[in-house]
């Protein structure tokens, strides 16, 4: 979704004004994904921005979480193959955890990461296709993932709003340093996500000293929804499209192309697709049709390209989006870079 990159750690001088909270390992669980699974490209998106609550390495993936009142430290630690999948997730807490809590946070932990999702029928309809079959074989057992509540969903999607890369980057900091909370365990420091309603004490003024623009407001509304409690996420997962659709669009400064983001990365409908903003029209123009990103594919027949993947829409296009930010990684694409910067 987001036009984002790079690893996501920040550099220390961004913790120097915060004493950080120690918290200690306090559990192991072990998880076996349904198989095949790809550890890596299901915990790290290259294109996502950095954003100080989490950090890769190949096999390894440290990520903070805010789960019903506890500031959390996650560990997840590959230890097993494609078509064998095993991983270890080590818990950091103040203090021990319900088993009742615990169990919550690993089944949400499955939720956000698709740990039980079944590709099977997914690569079965694509076995021939000849531009997404082969991105298959490559990325074999990749899953969507997304360590982010809904709440924190809203919250990085409005500072993208409209901005640079680099504008982004600086809002979302300015907001962490301000209302986060920054952890330290095994041997990391990352920030972790305030709770939600936690900005119900604070003005928009405040918000906008931070440098975030006509964004404060909707920050700040959506906040109050939420600390009012008028949206359960838990409850809007179990009804159907169209209800969610109309409860997010209710929300202020949400439109049509956030819900778009927000049915795939938080609500997991892999085939809808009636959204592509000016940035992924260029990409998509030259991934597609290699045609010029300056002179762009209309977006109706980018829609309609995509009708060939049917009930996978969404996920068939994340597939050959992930393809390109890896890509990204190991080697220049001087027409990428050109919209990067642009």
């Amino acid at each position: 979704m987001w036009n984002k990159f790079g690893n996501s750690r920040l550099p220390a001088r961004f913790f120097a004004k915060c004493q950080n909270m120690k918290i200690k390992k306090i559990c192991q669980v072990e998880l076996k994904p349904t198989s095949p699974f790809n550890f890596d490209a299901t915990f790290h998106k290259p294109d996502h921005f950095t954003s100080g609550d989490n950090y890769w390495q190949p096999g390894v993936k440290w990520q903070t979480w805010w789960w019903k009142g506890k500031d959390v430290g996650l560990k997840f630690e590959n230890k097993g193959v494609v078509d064998k999948p095993k991983i270890l997730i080590s818990v950091y807490a103040a203090s021990k955890l319900n088993k009742k809590l615990l169990n919550s946070l690993i089944e949400e932990i499955k939720y956000r990461y698709n740990l039980d999702f079944n590709l099977g029928d997914f690569y079965k309809s694509f076995s021939k296709d000849k531009v997404l079959n082969p991105i298959i074989k490559k990325w074999r057992g990749m899953r969507p993932g997304h360590p982010s509540s809904l709440y924190e969903y809203l919250i990085i999607g409005i500072v993208l709003q409209n901005a640079t890369v680099r504008r982004s980057i600086q809002m979302f900091k300015a907001l962490l340093e301000k209302y986060g909370k920054p952890l330290e365990f095994d041997d990391k420091k990352l920030w972790c996500f305030w709770a939600p309603g936690a900005l119900k004490n604070v003005f928009e003024e405040e918000l906008r000293s931070l440098k975030v623009g006509y964004r404060a407001k909707s920050i700040k509304r959506i906040d109050d929804y939420f600390a009012q409690r008028l949206m359960d996420e838990s409850e809007l997962r179990q009804k159907d499209r169209e209800t969610q659709m109309k409860e997010l669009l209710k929300l202020y400064g949400v439109g049509p192309a956030t819900v778009w983001y927000l049915l795939f990365d938080v609500f997991h409908h892999w085939d809808f697709f009636n959204h592509i903003s000016p940035w992924e029209q260029k990409i998509y123009s030259k991934l597609f049709f290699n045609r010029d990103p300056e002179d762009p594919v209309p977006v109706e027949k980018l829609l309609k390209h995509f009708e060939k993947y049917g009930d996978y829409k969404q996920l068939a296009v994340h597939y050959i989006w992930e393809d390109l930010w890896w890509k990204r990684k190991n080697q220049n694409i001087p027409w990428l870079e050109k919209l990067i910067r642009a």
